[in-house]
């Protein structure tokens, strides 16, 4: 699913999720290796370091997605956590998960990943 042979490793030992977005413009499938926390039943908690992440921004235009995490690879739907609370708790659940490297988060969107 990428070409960059760090992001495939550490996606196969989960420590990033491997997401498959389609392009805005090009329309060609793009990968982007993410950081995420798994909710029960499934669901992953991602978001954007900046406003204009390319990722995040092909997902406001098409929310469906794919994603890899180890062995496991499944289709998603992306749905904006837009409820300030709620999005505060993701912030802070993926800092808490990644530390310093994700302290620009919050400047982009989040988006919770379901299941298709």
């Amino acid at each position: 699913m990428s070409l960059d042979p760090i992001a495939d490793q550490l996606a196969g030992w989960g420590k990033v999720a491997l997401i498959q977005t389609r392009g805005r413009h090009s329309g060609l499938a793009i990968t982007t290796a993410v950081g995420f926390v798994e909710e029960p039943g499934g669901a992953l908690l991602v978001a954007a370091g900046e406003p204009d992440a390319d990722w995040a921004l092909n997902l406001l235009a098409d929310p469906r997605c794919r994603a890899r995490i180890g062995e496991a690879e499944r289709e998603f739907r992306a749905h904006v956590v837009a409820d300030p609370a709620e999005r505060s708790a993701a912030i802070g659940a993926l800092i808490l998960k990644y530390g310093t490297p994700a302290e620009r988060l919050g400047r982009g969107p989040a988006f919770r990943l379901v299941p298709a």
